[in-house]
């Protein structure tokens, strides 16, 4: 399926800048990263997670935080939903609360143009979080439904805070999806781990994940997981589609042609999350060639959809490392046009 045959490039993407991140990022310090982040990527920075700090801020803790009248406290399990506010609970919404403040004094001479925020989506939550009982959320719908709403209103707050903290920033959505391969697929193991979570079908998938999507105006869904479900995440309402190219496949080209046919953008990851020694830049752009000329795509119309990210968060590389991976998305996103068109490498 060629997308040259279909309408125009979604205004959303051409408002994303070039090149971004996914969203974790080495060390502990907010303020530092906040301010690299910021230097680094222009266009479209994004607030940076630091699990290295702990379970409390990596992205399910941080999700956690966002969750409006969900109380939560970590157990040996993991995260579980509780009666009432916990430590652990405080301790999250403590950690994003000071990472706000360190992306606000980063920012104090001159907002972003445009800022990506992400956490967890509906279903990769149910898929993580406790019940009271210890079952997973996933294990029943009602609970599902009340989980849904409750992110979709904390996030509402949280974007509406991000937007008053950077005047005339244009804040974009991203709900991280990577479990939702397996919650559709009947994979998620219940709590005795002698069985699987029913899988919900098609459209209740979509509705749950429609109801947070909701709250963002061209919102992103990064799925890093093989086989994305891409025309589902358009279904719900994604403007833009965050995937690991180097995972994408043959299988999935009808897909993503469909949805670069409806206008939709393709934040690809493409440069290594966890390698210093990086490739040179043709290497590292050939998935994206490959898929371009499966689709049958203009280079031109091609790159005007893409976004350059790294294949998947950068909490895994060293500080220096993940400097370089976001610089090279810069660089590749310059490149990519002639890159598409030649096939012609660089030195990284």
């Amino acid at each position: 399926m060629g997308a040259d045959q279909g309408g125009a490039v979604s205004p959303d993407v051409q408002r994303w800048g070039a090149a971004t991140g996914v969203g974790s990022w080495p060390g502990t310090d907010p303020l530092e990263a906040a301010r690299t982040v910021l230097g680094e990527l222009p266009d479209l920075p994004f607030l940076p997670e630091l699990p290295a700090r702990g379970a409390h801020a990596d992205v399910t803790g941080r999700s956690t935080a966002l969750l409006a009248d969900l109380p939560v406290d970590l157990q040996p399990s993991g995260w579980r939903l509780v009666g009432r506010a916990s430590r652990d609970g405080r301790r999250a919404a403590d950690l994003l609360a000071r990472d706000l403040d360190a992306l606000e004094e980063a920012a104090a001479d001159g907002p972003p143009p445009a800022l990506k925020a992400s956490c967890a989506g509906p279903w990769t939550l149910a898929a993580s979080l406790e019940l009271p009982r210890g079952e997973r959320v996933l294990a029943d719908p009602s609970a599902v439904d009340d989980l849904a709403a409750s992110l979709a209103e904390g996030l509402r707050l949280h974007l509406a805070d991000l937007a008053r903290r950077l005047p005339g920033t244009r804040v974009v959505l991203q709900l991280d999806e990577p479990s939702l391969p397996a919650v559709l697929a009947g994979r998620v193991p219940t709590a005795s781990g002698f069985g699987a979570l029913r899988a919900p079908d098609v459209q209740r998938a979509v509705e749950v994940l429609r109801t947070v999507l909701s709250v963002g105006v061209g919102p992103v869904v990064h799925c890093c997981a093989p086989a994305p479900p891409l025309e589902l995440l358009r279904r719900a309402g994604a403007s833009g589609l965050s995937i690991d190219a180097t995972l994408l496949t043959p299988r999935d080209d009808d897909a993503v042609g469909e949805a670069l046919d409806d206008g939709a953008g393709l934040l690809l990851g493409l440069v290594p999350s966890v390698d210093d020694r990086l490739a040179d830049l043709g290497a590292v752009g050939a998935p994206a060639r490959a898929l371009r000329r499966r689709l049958g795509v203009g280079p031109d119309r091609f790159a005007s959809s893409v976004v350059v990210t790294p294949t998947c968060g950068l909490a895994g590389a060293s500080p220096a490392g993940a400097r370089r991976a976001l610089r090279a998305c810069v660089e590749l996103a310059r490149r990519l046009p002639e890159e598409l068109s030649t096939g012609a490498g660089g030195a990284g």
